[in-house]
């Protein structure tokens, strides 16, 4: 274990506890003090001392005599510096590899901006009975329908983590395909949401996956969309270290990071 981060009453004894978790003794150990305890007043608002506790760093080895101590010094640092630049080169590529939206978006060569569309015409009256100001256009293919929103009203239309908007895509999707014998793909968005959302749940799984690891312990995130959950194990998909599943029903089913066994 290289360190441990205990909580006490006072520093000593948060400080007991981490050399209990460490097995170690006093003097084989440096202790930087987190937060300092505090009684608050009459009880209320006391807090408790936090210490990081970890072991003292064995002192280098001396360099031989007949070897020059500028080579040894500097050749470990040079070392972590190539190591350190080949992960960075390793992570930007799996950055571009994975970069592709998780919901795929036809070619804009096979699309065409219409005017006329029951999708416009849906939203239009919607939004204007909603008392909104909102500029809405919409692009086509043989299976798909691209609406896109905007206007100072469109935050209304996301509404919270991009529920609204679900809803109303939802809505529109019923419109579009109403006696229709082919399905068409309806997607609906405002202001470029869906691209800064799917980027970052894709920052929040990474940032979750790296304190699996770190902690050993496994993450169970809040409840989400089927969307979102989708976002959320695709991006870990490719990471040896965690894997990911979801429980519970809709609409509280959620997904769980866990470490690889």
């Amino acid at each position: 274990m290289d360190f441990s981060e205990k909580w006490g009453t006072d520093v000593e004894e948060a400080v007991k506890l981490a050399l209990i978790d460490l097995k170690l003794e006093r003097d084989q150990v440096e202790v930087t003090v987190l937060e300092e305890p505090s009684k608050g007043f009459f009880g209320i608002g006391s807090k408790l001392a936090k210490v990081r506790v970890e072991p003292k760093k064995k002192e280098e080895e001396k360099p031989e005599p007949k070897r020059e101590p500028e080579i040894r010094e500097a050749a470990p640092e040079q070392k972590k510096s190539e190591v350190r630049n080949t992960d960075k080169k390793r992570r930007d590529k799996k950055k571009k590899e994975k970069r592709r939206p998780i919901i795929p978006k036809e070619p804009e060569e096979n699309l065409v901006e219409v005017e006329n569309h029951p999708a416009i015409d849906f939203l239009k009256e919607t939004t204007e009975k909603m008392g909104l100001n909102l500029e809405i256009t919409a692009k086509t293919s043989e299976n798909s329908v691209y609406v896109d929103i905007r206007g100072k009203d469109s935050g209304t239309v996301i509404g919270k983590r991009g529920q609204t908007l679900d809803a109303i895509q939802y809505l529109t999707s019923l419109v579009v395909n109403k006696d229709n014998e082919k399905y068409i793909r309806v997607v609906v968005d405002a202001e470029n949401y869906r691209a800064k959302r799917e980027k970052t749940l894709e920052q929040l799984a990474n940032r979750l996956a790296d304190k699996v690891v770190r902690t050993k312990r496994s993450v169970r995130l809040e409840p989400m969309n089927p969307y979102e959950r989708k976002v959320i194990h695709a991006t870990l998909q490719s990471n040896p270290n965690v894997t990911t599943k979801s429980e519970g029903e809709e609409p509280y089913r959620r997904v769980i990071i866990e470490l690889v066994k």
